[in-house]
């Protein structure tokens, strides 16, 4: 069985919830790991920042679709 890498931030680990979401689609995955680290933090960043359970789901969903696009990095 192989380990399936998720890599990290500059300063932020990546949070449970949305390293599942990574996991679950391995274009996406490669994606994320291939951004860098910096680009990295932007994304678990502005995942995280929100307080709500349901904004933090709705956050996870438009990155994976944005990586899926091919955006580097969140927008405002």
């Amino acid at each position: 069985m192989t380990k399936t890498i998720v890599a990290e931030g500059v300063l932020h680990d990546v949070p449970a919830d949305l390293s599942k979401a990574l996991k679950a689609n391995a274009e996406i995955l490669e994606r994320w790991n291939k951004l860098t680290p910096v680009h990295r933090n932007e994304w678990i960043c502005w995942v995280t920042i929100v307080k709500k359970a349901e904004t933090r789901e709705e956050h996870i969903h438009r990155m994976i679709e944005e990586l899926s696009e091919g955006k580097r990095q969140p927008c405002c």
